[in-house]
């Protein structure tokens, strides 16, 4: 893959208005394709890359396997790991003056609200409370929506162990929670973009459509973008 030189990057990198996109968060439900993304913009913006740590939470393969009895200690792991995480990106990278991620610090609360009730759930909502004033707010995040079809093929073809069994049913009610959170989101610039109908991975045109829009989306409110209407657009009348 192709990477810009430093001069590119930083023209690519510059908003409209003359700002500097400066903190991207990348998000969707469970196999949207987050992490993918986010690894490719961070090497086109020359950007620090911070990533989820999923594979850290110890609770997590019991969680799959029984959520009822597990989903309050994965919660709490998951606060605790993406907190410490939010609070290193305060810290000055003298390499890199973009950071890329592969998650919001808001969205800890839908899985809460799925899979937490009662008094954890009001002891998740203190915590979340506490610290969230310590979390920076991103200049942009990027929402990859997809179908619960896609993202059950994508889990299936990633083939991480503990997802084996995923139910569709669990996927399916996260999408309309990831749904529900972002088209009510307002605390950050948000590009809403329909991952069903872009390769981002396997087609550099593609993957080069998208950062171009992400980089050029600053404005407050919601941007979306279908890749499929873009070409459109872009296409020579007959």
């Amino acid at each position: 893959m192709a990477v810009p030189d430093d001069e590119d990057a930083a023209r690519e990198n510059r908003a409209p208005d003359g700002e500097d996109l400066s903190y991207v968060a990348i998000e969707g439900v469970i196999g949207a394709g987050k992490t993918s993304l986010a690894e490719l913009l961070a090497e086109r913006l020359d950007a620090r890359l911070v990533l989820e740590q999923f594979e850290e939470n110890p609770f997590l393969e019991r969680f799959y396997e029984d959520r009822a009895r597990w989903a309050f200690q994965t919660q709490l792991a998951f606060l605790a790991s993406r907190f410490r995480q939010q609070k290193e990106l305060q810290a000055r990278d003298l390499f890199h003056d973009v950071i890329v991620s592969d998650y919001a610090f808001e969205k800890d609360r839908i899985f809460a609200h799925h899979n937490l009730d009662g008094d954890e759930l009001s002891l998740y909502e203190t915590l979340f409370s506490l610290m969230e004033p310590f979390a920076p707010t991103p200049d942009l995040v990027v929402y990859l929506q997809s179908s619960p079809e896609r993202l059950m093929q994508n889990i299936a073809q990633r083939g991480r162990s503990y997802e084996e069994d995923m139910d569709p049913d669990y996927i399916k009610a996260l999408h309309e929670a990831y749904n529900y959170f972002f088209f009510r989101y307002t605390k950050s610039p948000l590009l809403i973009v329909n991952a069903a109908e872009i390769d981002f991975v396997e087609n550099e045109d593609e993957l080069g459509e998208l950062v171009h829009q992400i980089t050029s989306t600053r404005h407050p409110g919601t941007t979306y973008f279908t890749p499929l209407l873009s070409r459109e657009e872009q296409r020579p009348a007959a």
